[in-house]
């Protein structure tokens, strides 16, 4: 890499940084601009118009609450409906309207319902049930989960942690009866039955029933049931008395599930990076919506067609909402909608779930919830492959954090209650194992040193540019007859690349981490900020985060340290690129975890001092004469190249069989 090339690659980054300055100033101004417009015509009575114009405001600044309250009033005055605008069709663009755009259509038609036509009105309440961990509200209106609320957890402004929470969420069977009437569970009043007061697991399993009554005399219960000290919920679905209202052919219902997912953690882009859907394939492995490939693509909707599954999961950086099946659900057709970023939600989740039905007067469908944490120890208990919620990486990356990383992490937690220290003395016992390779690396590189000087030699021997093959060939003769590889020094650093891979997905999905402070940090699952910026800077962020100042600041001075002299100015562009790289991190990890930058910081501390030891125990003088007694010895040839050459003598003519 030369000097224009670095250069390029300066500028390009000054050319983002003044549009994402230029364009902030921009929508500023274009957005005072068409309200003022706006005001104008709305001052006149031009009412239509004013309309358009706010809206076309709001498309630059969507949250911005009186423009919205000015296009409200214009629909009523205009006779239109009355709900948020729609300001972006392909995502969510407000609070508002993310809750009307799901909240069932009322029915207008009262026989729409047949049997169940009385219930389509009903009294409103919410009902709880909770244990120890949780608490969940049951709403009249669906007899659905209407919200849940994790007690020994709070969000990064210290509010509890709710999953979900409003009539946005949709929970429902969807069937026809045989008198062919369409039946939305989710749009009908249920009652409670035997209902006092809060419902509570303290030493034993506790229920709620909520009933919905047909006119036949039948009904549904859903039926919710938690065990103290679990986050497992089951759910029983008992449909009686309706086998003359439910056609005898109908071996499956439609499960219709929708859901939105708040922002809980400060660092809403590392969050958004682990939210998403995923489903466990029956008798098969965890997939997601979409698979690696659709995620790159960042698509804001994602659908997908499904067969038979165990579970499908609503999942954020490190909580999920899972519904389960108790034998397998027949089908399902998934979808996944992005948020605005200036909404509270990150995504908006559909499921419409095929669910075994057997026919009958007494039939019942069970399945269960699990409301809680992403923890990989807690979830791998219930033998369902909940942990791989837990993203830990692919293939060698997640053996890895499994077997290894998490066992020791799992361990120290048991002793030790400070975090700081726990990543600290991991990052020891990490670098302990691997000081063998570091140590191999470390004389490859001292080698490479005590060479130098014959390199050069070979420089000025060939300095003609057509001459660069016969260099290139007399510099690795020279390796070879001195006994020593080029490459020594780098394979050693890449078998402990997976290593540094596996941190980068241990510690940003660890919830354990979560709001344990150390140092200036007072949570270590998100970035450490030391200083809040006015403005946005393309990729780095809106904050500096001192903990990556510090990661950046090591590794240079590691590289410095460690980078062996020889061999640059063969390469003087690798030189550029190995101090450019600490960079392009720094600006990569300032909004991920501080328990990451944390570890790199430590483990690069750590490569320093060990590079200090092993020089103070390595004589380059004793490398220099053992490389000079190499070159003396008539180089060995391999048996494959001893029969080339004697095959060469015979020309060309194949060697006699022993």
């Amino acid at each position: 890499m030369d000097r224009n090339t670095v250069t390029g690659i300066i500028l390009i980054f000054l050319i983002f940084l003044g549009f994402s300055l230029y364009n902030n100033h921009r929508t500023g101004k274009f957005f005072e601009a068409e309200t003022e417009y706006a005001d104008s015509l709305y001052a006149a009575g031009n009412y239509d118009e004013a309309r358009e114009s706010y809206i076309r405001a709001l498309n630059f600044k969507p949250k911005d609450q009186p423009t919205i309250n000015k296009v409200m009033e214009l629909n009523t005055r205009l006779g239109l409906r009355t709900e948020t605008p729609q300001i972006q069709a392909a995502t969510v663009t407000s609070d508002t309207a993310a809750t009307a755009s799901a909240m069932p259509v009322p029915v207008t038609d009262s026989n729409a319902y047949g049997v169940f036509s009385a219930r389509v009105t009903g009294e409103e309440g919410l009902y709880t049930l909770e244990n120890d961990l949780m608490v969940m509200k049951v709403s009249a209106s669906g007899g659905k989960p209407y919200s849940v609320m994790l007690k020994n957890y709070t969000t990064h402004d210290g509010r509890p942690v709710v999953l979900f929470d409003g009539d946005s969420t949709v929970f429902g069977f969807k069937f026809f009866t045989v008198d062919n009437k369409p039946i939305r569970t989710d749009e009908l009043y249920f009652a409670p039955v035997d209902y006092n007061g809060t419902v509570t697991a303290t030493s034993g399993p506790a229920s709620l029933t909520m009933r919905l009554e047909a006119a036949s005399g039948g009904y549904i219960d859903y039926i919710y049931t938690m065990l103290p000290g679990e986050y497992m919920v089951n759910f029983e679905s008992r449909f009686s008395g309706l086998a003359p209202v439910i056609p005898a052919n109908t071996t499956s219902m439609a499960l219709d599930w929708k859901m939105y997912i708040p922002q809980q953690e400060k660092g809403r882009q590392n969050e958004d990076m682990y939210t998403g859907l995923k489903y466990k394939v029956y008798q098969e492995g965890v997939e997601d919506l979409g698979g690696v490939r659709m995620q790159r693509q960042k698509k804001d909707v994602v659908s997908e067609s499904l067969m038979k599954t165990d579970w499908i999961a609503y999942k954020d950086q490190f909580f999920s909402s899972v519904v389960i099946a108790e034998d397998f659900f027949i089908n399902a057709a998934v979808k996944s909608t992005n948020a605005n970023p200036t909404s509270k939600y990150l995504r908006f989740f559909e499921s419409e779930i095929g669910v075994p039905y057997t026919h009958g007067d007494n039939s019942t469908v069970n399945m269960k919830f699990y409301f809680g944490p992403n923890s990989f120890t807690l979830m791998k208990k219930y033998d369902m492959q909940l942990e791989e919620l837990v993203f830990l990486g692919r293939n060698i990356i997640r053996w890895i954090n499994q077997f290894v990383i998490i066992p020791i992490f799992n361990v120290l937690d048991n002793f030790i209650v400070n975090y700081g220290l726990i990543i600290l003395i991991l990052t020891l016992i990490i670098k302990a194992v691997l000081f063998p390779l570091t140590h191999k690396s470390f004389i490859s590189q001292a080698k490479m040193r005590v060479m130098k000087p014959m390199v050069d030699e070979l420089a000025k021997k060939y300095p003609k540019q057509e001459d660069a093959m016969k260099k290139q060939q007399a510099t690795m003769d020279l390796y070879k007859k001195a006994g020593v590889s080029p490459m020594g020094g780098c394979l050693p650093m890449l078998l402990q690349m997976p290593i540094l891979f596996a941190m980068f997905r241990f510690f940003p999905t660890s919830i354990e981490l979560r709001h344990q402070g150390f140092l200036w940090a007072k949570d270590l699952s998100t970035y450490d900020s030391i200083l809040d910026l006015p403005f946005t800077i393309p990729m780095y962020g809106d904050h500096v985060s001192l903990f990556t100042l510090l990661m950046t600041a090591s590794t240079l001075i590691s590289t410095k340290i460690t980078n062996p002299s020889g061999g640059q100015e063969q390469m003087p562009g690798m030189k550029t690129m190995m101090y450019l790289m600490p960079v392009m991190f720094m600006l990569i990890l300032n909004n991920f975890s501080a328990g990451l930058t944390y570890y790199y910081f430590l483990a690069n501390v750590i490569t320093i001092i060990q590079t200090q030891v092993s020089r103070r125990f390595v004589n380059e003088n004793e490398i220099l004469k053992k490389i000079e007694e190499n070159r003396k010895k008539p180089v060995k040839k391999s048996k494959w190249q001893q029969r080339l050459e004697e095959a060469s003598k015979r020309g060309g003519r194949p060697l006699p069989k022993k």
